[in-house]
């Protein structure tokens, strides 16, 4: 069946000598492979819109196996990421996350809104931790390993809570901290944005304020809790590491 299908490149593959599979994330199929014949060709018409995090719409023909693309039309190329290294390292890292927990052919209109918000973000701002940590606590809820952050993970209370451990699963309240004597203590204001992290969407969000120190402590309180739970070794995941080590 051939479709028009509007969708952004998550992860490409050469195939042959002249041909490539990319991997497209849409809001109609969800997450889909197919071959663009010919786009290893630097004057194919299919070179540049099957590049990585091109959002493109897209002429495909559908087969339940490996699908064909006819045609590509770039929509928004994030030329901004493509010269920077740090944004590209960013960027490689929600879409190589989001094509290793969402499943091919389900269609999730939601995460792909949030996915293109964040790309867009990226492309747009200097300032990208509070966004991308935001699209990874979707991404834990799409991957069915997302901590409680609503209510107490032991008692179910709602307040007060008090810390979160990366041991239970989720925040603990006064009552409960004992529980995991490696708990992480958090104060209210930053369990309310863990909150509002998972639960709101981007375009929400105007300027993000948190002081360094509690962006440091969410970033690792996070990355313990994804070493735990999450299962993907992820190759981008890596290099982001590295860079960090050298700022």
């Amino acid at each position: 069946m051939l479709e028009k299908i509007e969708g952004i490149v998550i992860k490409t593959i050469d195939y042959g000598e002249t041909h490539k599979i990319i991997t497209i994330f849409s809001k109609k199929l969800g997450k889909f492979s197919a071959i663009a014949k010919g786009a290893k060709k630097p004057k194919s018409r299919m070179a540049a819109v099957t590049q990585p995090f091109i959002l493109g719409q897209f002429l495909v023909y559908v087969n339940s196996g490996l699908s064909s693309i006819q045609q590509g039309e770039i929509m928004e190329s994030f030329r901004s990421i493509r010269e920077d290294i740090i944004k590209t390292a960013y960027t490689a890292y929600i879409t190589e996350f989001t094509e290793k927990l969402v499943d091919e052919k389900s269609p999730d209109g939601y995460l792909y809104d949030q996915l293109y918000q964040t790309i867009r973000w990226i492309s747009e701002n200097e300032d990208m931790d509070i966004p991308i940590m935001m699209f990874e606590l979707k991404l834990f809820e799409k991957g069915g390993f997302a901590p409680t952050l609503i209510a107490c993970v032991n008692c179910g209370q709602t307040e007060p809570l008090s810390g979160f451990s990366i041991l239970e699963g989720g925040v603990l309240c006064n009552g409960c901290l004992h529980k995991d004597a490696d708990a992480i203590p958090l104060t209210p204001s930053l369990i309310r944005l863990l909150q509002v992290f998972s639960r709101v969407g981007l375009e929400q969000v105007g300027k993000i304020s948190v002081k360094p120190e509690n962006r440091r402590l969410l970033r690792q309180l996070l990355d313990s809790y994804y070493d735990r739970y999450g299962g993907y070794y992820l190759k981008s995941k890596r290099f982001l590491n590295q860079l960090d080590r050298l700022n």
